[in-house]
């Protein structure tokens, strides 16, 4: 199946949604024809991926979103080379946002929301202070959060895992903060985010359902 079959599928799903194409498995040929069709919202994990891709697609208008967890010591080297973040998750990253970006970074905070001890973020708990905690970066622009639901099939429990993300939003949206507008949701994958979506999601971060081959 080809990637435009593949987005035709997809699409019925999504209304307002932005489309991040998580390009982690592929290369430049198959993230041309993503282009191609419409989708420049590409995200990448790894910073030095994102720099070689970036040199071999210079020549398309491509809105590069970075979506795995940042090193503090790769900021240097990508964080003037991206137009979104989607793993704000500590004050130290912040700090080094701070001493490189040229100009206000549209970011995610990754906050914490499955029972997995293995997912990064922010703690539910710490989130109001955290929000504090960075309006003395004047690069940093909060335009929401993000998170990733427990791996598991049961639907009821995804659904519990973004409900609270979303409530989360709400809450930080409603301070009015001119550094954390905090409109919007980063939420849902290949495999969930069609519940991501009933739960308010604005981005939704897809890979392996872009790129699939058999049905």
């Amino acid at each position: 199946m080809s990637i435009q079959n593949n987005l035709s599928r997809i699409r019925p799903f999504i209304t307002h949604q932005t489309i991040v194409a998580a390009t982690k498995y592929v290369g430049p040929a198959e993230m041309r024809e993503l282009f191609a069709q419409g989708i420049v919202n590409m995200g990448e994990n790894h910073a030095q991926a994102l720099l070689e891709k970036q040199e071999e697609l210079q020549e398309l208008p491509i809105r590069w979103h970075f979506i795995g967890h940042l090193q503090t010591n790769k900021v240097k080297a990508v964080i003037n080379r991206i137009e979104c973040l989607h793993s704000l998750d500590s004050l130290r990253l912040a700090a080094e946002i701070q001493k490189y970006r040229s100009a206000p970074l549209n970011c995610f905070i990754e906050v914490h929301i499955s029972s997995e001890s293995t997912k990064n973020g922010i703690m539910p708990l710490d989130l109001p202070n955290f929000i504090d905690s960075l309006a003395k970066y004047d690069t940093i622009k909060v335009i929401g959060l993000m998170g990733m639901a427990e791996n598991t099939e049961d639907a009821f429990r995804i659904h519990a895992d973004f409900m609270a993300l979303a409530q989360l939003q709400k809450e930080i949206e409603s301070r009015h903060l001119s550094y954390a507008p905090c409109h919007d949701l980063s939420m849902g994958m290949s495999h969930d985010y069609q519940i991501a979506i009933e739960c308010g999601a604005t981005y939704v971060r897809l890979g392996s359902i872009l790129f699939r081959k058999e049905e």
